[in-house]
């Protein structure tokens, strides 16, 4: 999608000209801004797309080079609908994006399944990967599913509610925040997610949430739990929504385990959508961790 046919509010917020990266199986849309052979790599997760680090890379890409990807099915991305929306798949979609950019240097920004994704993408490839930012995520196996996402699991009935109902792009857009979001703001994050079948990743992300069982997501999950040492090798700034119901403190004090030599900050009042709630804070925290102050 060409950002001239975007409506004038849209434009306000998402001043960009995306790119395309054609994966074989789908279109990848992706921000490219900024210059050199180093960059920061920006991964969303559901219901959100790049428009989640807009304010990012506004206020980044005077200083490095950020790549923010739109996965398959979310975002200005294509949103086919005989692909196989799982994690590992989003992973090779990503990794064949950054393959062909050709970088020397990536540092990492993740939230909500850009965690996994992130991670499952870079850690293969440590030694191109610099310094982390982790934002209420997990890339671990953990039981705990809040029931009002279990509800949108339940067959028929919760592809209903998702993509026939937006309900779940819609009332993220006020349930992961704890200060209301402006109108045009919600707007645009619903913004690709206007019809059944343009919410085919969100029913999607929703369904592939990792159990016990044993299924190809659960093991390649475990695959990037496995890799976690390795991150704990890395310089990594951990910027937590203390209100998140879905990634909560449980997760947070999980990440503390796993990375010990990691500086995290607990924003108390923040939501999950923690560049939202806590914009300013955490650009300021991020320029500082990336030493681009």
């Amino acid at each position: 999608m060409n950002t001239h046919n975007f409506p004038d509010w849209l434009k306000a917020l998402y001043p960009f000209e995306p790119k395309r990266f054609d994966t074989g199986r789908g279109v990848m849309s992706y921000l490219d801004e900024g210059a050199g052979d180093v960059a920061v790599l920006m991964v969303h997760g559901n219901p959100t797309w790049s428009f989640y680090y807009r304010n990012l890379v506004l206020g980044l890409r005077g200083k490095v080079r950020c790549i923010v990807p739109d996965h398959l099915g979310c975002g200005l991305s294509d949103k086919p609908q005989d692909f196989d929306y799982t994690l590992g798949e989003h992973i090779r979609n990503l990794r064949a994006l950054v393959d062909s950019l050709k970088l020397k240097r990536i540092h990492l920004i993740v939230h909500d399944w850009g965690g996994p994704i992130g991670l499952g993408t870079m850690l293969p490839q440590a030694d191109k990967l610099g310094k982390v930012v982790i934002l209420n995520t997990a890339a671990f196996a953990d039981p705990r599913i809040p029931l009002r996402i279990r509800a949108c699991r339940i067959p028929v009935l919760g592809e209903v509610i998702v993509r026939g109902f937006n309900g779940f792009a819609d009332p993220a857009t006020w349930m992961a925040v704890t200060k209301p979001l402006a109108p045009e703001v919600k707007r645009g994050y619903v913004f690709p997610y206007d019809s059944w079948p343009n919410r085919i990743a969100t029913h999607r992300f929703v369904t592939d949430i990792p159990t016990a069982a044993d299924s190809p997501s659960n093991r390649a999950l475990a695959e990037i739990e496995g890799m976690l040492p390795e991150l704990a090798k890395k310089e990594v700034r951990i910027l937590w929504g203390g209100q998140d119901f879905c990634f909560n403190r449980h997760f947070y004090e999980r990440w503390k385990v796993i990375l010990p030599q990691a500086q995290a900050t607990l924003l108390e009042e923040s939501g999950h959508y923690v560049l939202e709630d806590s914009g300013a804070e955490c650009l300021q925290a991020i320029r500082g961790h990336l030493n681009v102050a």
